[in-house]
């Protein structure tokens, strides 16, 4: 999987592509605690919208996401889903845990 982040206003941005599956666990993480660390970042977006595929494990890296962003005082926002992203996200009911534009 490829990660890339920008910063602009507040917003960290990690746009995604590939397959995101446990093979990103490493890259995942320590990519998402560099950036709640960081003082000038209030919201994290995670663009999906190059993923090409998810499984369970990256719903797992999600939700541990939304609970390290929570306890960071952090936003946190899946935006630009691919479509078969988006049905995934849709079957878990990820939309009641997280904003997804």
């Amino acid at each position: 999987m490829d990660i890339k982040v920008s910063i602009v206003d507040k917003v960290a941005r990690m746009s995604l592509g590939g397959r995101f599956d446990f093979s990103a666990h490493k890259e995942f993480r320590d990519t998402t605690e560099q950036l709640l660390l960081r003082d000038e970042v209030s919201e994290l977006d995670v663009d999906l919208a190059a993923v090409n595929y998810v499984d369970s494990s990256a719903l797992g890296m999600l939700l541990m996401l939304r609970d390290k962003a929570r306890n960071a005082r952090r936003e946190i926002r899946l935006s630009r889903c691919s479509p078969p992203v988006r049905q995934v996200l849709d079957i878990a009911n990820f939309g009641k845990l997280f904003r997804i534009d």
